[in-house]
């Protein structure tokens, strides 16, 4: 087989396509391949699919392909134009790469697959690429899926709140429980944000919503309220929320009494922070014996986490009514602890409570929401962090967006031969 019939079958040409020539250099570890077609042709408007015969070609475009014999491959060709008598002088759409591209299909391909596994940089670097040029694949590649994405609002939402660089900047992230994906990101964590996800629907597309999943933050409730009809029976605040709120009053306890036994001249809460904030299911075996004598100990944190764990049974509940006397007997508990924090945290609880105990009928967490907080951060460290929001972003879309972003040549042809 000689040379230009091997890249034809590498390249996939049909109909018209053929190689006319094929440069090696051998010294410049470099492949050109250059692809004609025959005459007489007509060719497809991109826009309406009717063929009409060329108007001309545009400039000639060079493609990166896939290296062949360990040598960078590259592809040439004049892609043919056409007058629509609708649409104009359209270019028509390639065979070997997308029009706004200068990489084939194959190869576009590749990159997003190393760019699915590396860093933009590693990516790069892999593919023989700047970095500019590897982000824009990317960049394409969450083009092409969100028009392939059907335009719904999911029926169960999970809304997050994610730190994008050091000085309190966030990203509001909106996701579906069903599927685990981010639907959506805005700029900052305000009202304005989430407003923005929620006014791409119509009022009709939105009742659709069965729950809403948020951390206590009042933006995102009053949003919520706005936009979604009967919110106020769909919110439930997510339970991971509720109990850091204690824990964090749990631990505000510990430093206060720990400053004043050491005045005391009592090193017995040093270094026993984490005693008092992990879970009973992550505690390390060997500081067991530790803890147990603590809560011995005639301690104010040990009955601050006493009066924390307690409240993990309001999410076994099963009826609502019951749910309720739990809580009430739980708050007359912390508010009359002497425990300044706890009081404090058990008042946030209560104000918050009607969509606390939504829980019982949805029994639902914003679980999907913090395990795609800890993709995200996977994302920021193999990227060093990210000065740019828009990048930020479109690195979120690209792997946590459950996109179908993958280029596909066109199904139908677009350029029709009639040998004579």
């Amino acid at each position: 087989m000689d040379t230009k019939k091997l890249y034809h079958k590498l390249l996939g040409l049909k109909g018209p396509w053929f190689v006319d020539r094929v440069k090696i250099d051998e010294a410049g570890e470099r492949i050109d391949v250059y692809v004609k077609h025959h005459n007489p042709v007509r060719a497809a408007c991109p826009e309406c699919g009717t063929f009409y015969t060329l108007y001309d070609h545009a400039p000639e475009r060079e493609f990166q392909h896939l290296k062949t014999c360990q040598m960078n491959t590259y592809v040439h060709m004049q892609i043919p134009r056409v007058e629509c008598p609708t649409h104009g002088v359209k270019q028509i759409a390639s065979d070997l790469g997308e029009c706004n591209s200068h990489t084939t299909f194959a190869f576009e391909s590749f990159v997003l697959t190393l760019a699915e596994e590396c860093s933009i940089a590693a990516t790069a670097r892999l593919a023989g690429l700047g970095w500019d040029a590897a982000f824009g694949c990317v960049e394409r590649a969450v083009a092409r899926g969100f028009s392939r994405k059907p335009k719904k609002i999911p029926e169960r939402i999970a809304v997050d709140e994610k730190s994008f660089a050091k000085g309190h900047k966030y990203e509001t992230l909106v996701s579906d429980h069903a599927t685990g994906n981010v639907e959506f990101v805005a700029d900052g964590n305000t009202q304005e944000s989430l407003e923005t996800y929620y006014r791409q629907f119509s009022e009709q597309d939105r009742s659709t919503v069965a729950v809403v999943t948020l951390d206590m933050w009042d933006p995102f409730i009053a949003a919520t309220k706005a936009y979604i009809p009967d919110a106020a029976t769909k919110i439930v605040f997510d339970r991971f929320h509720i109990m850091q709120t204690v824990t964090k009053a749990v631990d505000n306890t510990r430093k206060d009494e720990n400053k004043r036994l050491q005045e005391q001249g009592n090193d017995i809460l040093k270094k026993t922070k984490y005693l008092w904030l992990w879970s009973p299911e992550n505690f390390p075996r060997h500081r067991k014996p530790e803890f147990q004598e603590l809560q011995l100990a005639d301690l104010d944190v040990s009955r601050a986490w006493g009066i924390k764990e307690n409240l993990r049974h309001l999410w076994d509940y099963y009826s609502e009514t019951w749910a309720r006397k739990f809580f009430k007997r739980w708050y007359f508990w912390a508010r009359h602890s002497r425990l300044e924090h706890m009081k404090k945290a058990a008042q946030t609880i209560k104000d918050h409570f009607e969509n606390v105990v939504t829980y019982v009928h949805h029994r639902i967490t914003n679980a999907v929401a913090e395990s795609l907080n800890s993709r995200i951060e996977k994302v920021k460290r193999m990227a060093c962090g990210y000065r740019n929001r828009g990048h930020y972003k479109t690195a979120i879309y690209f792997h946590c967006g459950g996109l179908d972003m993958l280029p596909v040549p066109p199904v139908h042809p677009q350029i029709m031969w009639k040998p004579a």
